[in-house]
Parts: structure tokens; sequence; C-alpha cells
């Protein structure tokens, strides 16, 4: 039991990470010249803001408290806590950025309360099965699949390219949390000195660098395409679902006994009431309320 409630504390503090992140990577975003198609030279130019360079650096802390929870909790439970980093973006939007939380926001902050609420009292400890050769190499392929498909969404314009960037973005950090959950040897900090050679040896090692950057770049574009709402949605539907099957159908996740259908209802809650909070994914006010301007604005 003490390794759920430290898992679930990791992954509380992974949204609470992701949620300050976003902000910061926002603000950067948003002051930063559009690109045509997947051109990486856009983060090239967000590495010249430090909003930015502060947000990735909050968003490595949220990786390896993320990290951290997968390797000891069912991978439904810990995306719907990550998903819960729209929440807390919501929160500091309100609290620091004078983003208004209408009526609609409140609500989706309750569901996604309550439904954090029932997925953690569903939460057990991992009990994950050994994974094949195969099944790394499938993994590092579905990352290069994503990165393949992101060139030719990157061309569609307004809306439809938001959606589907947004998509292939939450796919992609899905890809980066089934790739955690299968690195192998014991990643502890006293002993992951002695894992570095089957790390770089694994291909799931791979596959997380390849998933993390697809998912960052397409991101970045998405919020450059269309409406914060139609970037994000699709991304915490992509980022939750996903991870979440796979690790039902191939590393061995499940509730504790007896409480599947509140684990369901508690990821369904709390999904949804993340998808109403999209919104959220990127701030929205004037720079000059925020103090976040770089130095040479």
């Amino acid at each position: 039991m003490e390794d759920v409630l430290a898992g679930l504390l990791a992954a509380a503090g992974a949204a609470l990470c992701y949620g300050v992140a976003s902000v910061l990577e926002a603000v950067a975003t948003r002051r930063t010249a559009a690109v045509e198609g997947l051109d990486p030279r856009l983060v090239v130019r967000l590495l010249k803001s430090w909003p930015y360079l502060l947000g990735l650096c909050v968003d490595a802390l949220g990786f390896v408290l993320s990290l951290v929870a997968v390797r000891s909790l069912p991978l439904f439970v810990v995306q719907s806590v990550v998903a819960s980093s729209l929440a807390v973006t919501a929160i500091l939007g309100a609290v620091f950025l004078r983003m208004r939380l209408l009526r609609a926001d409140r609500i989706g902050l309750a569901v996604v309360v309550v439904g954090l609420a029932l997925v953690g009292a569903s939460a057990t400890e991992d009990r994950s099965v050994d994974v094949g050769r195969a099944e790394e190499w499938g993994v590092l392929v579905a990352a290069a699949l994503l990165a393949v498909l992101a060139i030719p969404l990157a061309r569609l314009g307004g809306g439809r390219g938001a959606t589907a960037l947004g998509a292939v973005a939450g796919l992609g950090y899905g890809v980066t949390a089934v790739a955690s959950r299968m690195l192998p040897g014991n990643l502890s900090p006293q002993h992951i000195g002695g894992e570095v050679g089957p790390l770089l040896a694994s291909p799931v090692t791979y596959a997380l660098v390849v998933g993390g950057a697809v998912a960052i770049l397409s991101y970045s574009i998405a919020l450059q395409r269309g409406s914060v709402t139609q970037a994000t949605a699709p991304m915490v539907v992509g980022e939750t679902v996903a991870p979440a099957l796979v690790g039902l159908a191939l590393l061995g996740d499940q509730p504790r006994p007896g409480w599947g259908a509140v684990a369901f209802i508690g990821f369904v809650l709390a999904l949804v009431g993340a998808v109403s909070l999209a919104r959220h994914g990127e701030v929205e006010t004037d720079l000059s309320d925020t103090g976040l301007r770089d130095s040479d604005s």
C-alpha cells in the first residue's frame, strides 16, 4: 500500500509540474512566429525564450515523477492523474493570469476531482508482465509511424490541423508513458548507474525519445494552427486512453479486485472533466499582465 501511495503522490506531482510548465511554455509559444509544416525550427526559436526553457525544466521534473508513478501503478491510474494537469493550469490561470473560471470550468474541476478520487481509491500496486523484444520494437515502430504521420498532417491549416496534430501529440505522449513503463532494469537512483547498458540496448529507450520529440513539436504547432481547445482536447484523449488500453491489454494492469466498475467510472469522469478544461491548455491573457516577458522584448 505504501508503494501505491508513493505512486499516487508522484503522479500528482507530475500533474502539478505539467500544469505549471504548460503556462510557461504557452506564453513563449504565443510570442513566437508561426511555421509552415512540421518545422523543427519552431523549437529552436522557442529555446531562445526563458519562459519556455523554464517550462522544459519543470516538464523534466514532471517526467521523472511520472516515471516513478508508472513503475508502481497501472497506466490507467497514472494517465488519468496526469490529465488533471489541465485543472492545475486552469487554477493557475485564474489566480495569477486573471483568466476567468466559467461555470463550466468549475463543474469540470469538480468532475476531475471526483474522477481522480475514484481512480485513486481503485488503484492497486502494479502487477506488470514481462514483455518480449517484439513488444519493445513495436513501441519504437509506433513512435516512428507517428513521426511519419505528423509530416502530412502538419500541412493542414486551421482547426483541422490543430485537431490532427493535437491527436498526434497525445499519442506521442502516450508512447512515452508506455515506453517508460517498459524500460528495463531497476531505475532507482542507487541502481540506475548499472542499467545504462541495458537502457541503451533497449528499443523502448529510443521510442521514448522519438515519442516525446514528436509530441512536443506537434503540440507546439497545433497551438498555432487553431484554437486551444481544438489542439488540447484530442491530445488529452490520446495521452490518456491509448496507454490505458495498452496497459490493460498487454502490461497486466488491473484495478483492485472488485473495483473494476469504480475504476472505469473514475477514469471516464477524470477524462471528461479534463477535456472540458481543454481551453486552459494555453493561457489567454495579455503578456503585459503576466510578467513573463523575455529580456529582449
